[in-house]
């Protein structure tokens, strides 16, 4: 199956891509997604690094379950003053 993946800020930076389509064996989670995408990205293999997950528009948490054509989004630390 493939879900569609968009990445911000820093990830986006470091993949060198904001939005590609990713084939996934069918039932992997958010979490395996990301996984995967670091062994793709390896810049993306940042130790401790916190994210936000959404799919579909909607906050969700690593274990979630994804579907065909689900949009992922990976959402790094936000600072600023």
């Amino acid at each position: 199956m493939k879900v569609k993946v968009k990445l911000f800020a820093i990830l986006r930076e470091r993949a060198g891509t904001a939005e590609f389509v990713k084939e996934i064996k069918e039932g992997s989670t958010v979490a395996e997604l990301w996984a995967a995408l670091q062994q793709d990205y390896p810049k993306l293999a940042v130790p401790g690094l916190r994210l936000l997950y959404a799919v579909n528009q909607d906050y969700v948490k690593p274990d979630r379950i994804l579907q065909n054509a689900d949009e992922v989004v990976f959402v790094p630390p936000v600072s600023g003053g």
